[in-house]
């Protein structure tokens, strides 16, 4: 496959071939190309042409972060498989999809502006933290999974599940055992539990930094884990977040504590393809391993800089992987007794 330079002021060679081919640009003169930052996993382009402004996205063999690590680029195709299975069991929850080309493993997607779809992560980071979007986070995945969970024609579209585990299972639960060998047959558990659940259509990222807040209700974009997975992957991925959120933003604790209910709640609600209970207590179970993987697997959160709240993560985490909690509120409640010792 042909390289490129992710970041570059407009895509290489092949992709602008791809983009004329399609007919979604003329010349490169005719194109305006701004490269997007945000992600590690991906080339992505805003393109402005005289027919309208739209986004390309191609996968990169390389994640850009510190440890080494590699993912299949065939998880461009699949990504585009997540948004047009979940835009048609929820319109308007993902992009529109413009063009695919499976064999460059790129495509284009409608651009949605920042100005009428704010980004989620920014949004908790500022303080803004809205349970009633939070609980329609939460609906609308249960919605897809829902849509998706037993039906063998969307399985085939989704035929791998080791692109998974190279970006999501390996470099989060099983990369932080490195850090704790002691929980190394607990973390190594999970991840296996996990991989052996094939339930329902899963996005693999459900992150604020992937949600945006648009004028109808929430937009998931980056669905380059998608398989078929366990559903507890997504919510615990999800609400992991807004516990961490607390270190982040102190003074909003009380808001990110109202969203993690408010969106447990309204998932949990949807549920309808296994007892609710079974997936909350094995979304619990993941919360503990994903809490103490954004801290000490490969790609830890950021925005978590001192080395005293990284240690409250430790301790939280390590006692809940150790005595498992049944609930997600269980969770929470630890977490806060944390915060507040």
């Amino acid at each position: 496959m042909t390289t490129f330079e992710t970041g570059a002021a407009q895509p290489d060679a092949s992709t602008l071939d791809a983009l004329k081919s399609a007919g979604l640009v003329g010349d490169a003169e005719s194109a305006a190309f701004e490269p997007l930052t945000g992600g590690v996993s991906s080339g992505i382009w805003k393109v402005v042409t005289p027919g309208g402004t739209f986004c390309v996205k191609r996968a990169l063999p390389r994640l850009r972060v510190a440890a080494e690590w590699h993912a299949p680029v065939e998880r461009n195709r699949f990504e585009v498989a997540w948004y047009e299975v979940a835009g048609a069991a929820v319109p308007g929850a993902a992009p529109p999809v413009l063009y695919q080309d499976a064999e460059a493993m790129l495509f284009a997607m409608a651009y949605l502006d920042p100005a009428s779809h704010r980004l989620w992560k920014d949004e908790l980071r500022d303080g803004r933290a809205d349970p009633a979007f939070a609980a329609e986070v939460g609906r609308y995945l249960a919605a897809i999974h829902a849509a998706t969970a037993g039906d063998d024609e969307i399985a085939w579209r989704f035929p791998r599940n080791d692109i998974f585990h190279a970006i999501r299972l390996e470099p989060y639960l099983e990369a932080t055992a490195t850090h704790h060998p002691d929980l190394r047959e607990v973390l190594f558990g999970l991840s296996a539990g996990t991989a052996a659940k094939r339930l329902a259509m899963i996005h693999g990222d459900v992150s604020p930094k992937n949600i945006l807040v648009g004028p109808r209700g929430p937009v998931f974009l980056d669905a380059e884990c998608a398989c078929i997975g366990d559903p507890a992957f997504d919510l615990a991925f999800c609400v992991n977040h807004l516990l961490l959120k607390s270190l982040w933003n102190p003074g909003a604790r009380e808001g990110f504590n109202a969203c993690f209910t408010a969106m447990a709640r309204s998932y949990l609600a949807g549920v309808a393809w296994e007892p609710p209970a079974d997936l909350e207590a094995r979304a619990a179970a993941l919360l503990a391993g994903l809490f103490l993987a954004r801290i000490d697997g490969k790609s830890p959160v950021e925005y978590v800089t001192e080395e005293a709240d990284r240690e409250r993560v430790r301790r939280c985490a390590r006692r809940l992987l150790l005595a498992p909690a049944a609930t997600l509120e269980a969770v929470r409640a630890a977490w806060n007794r944390e915060l507040e010792s």
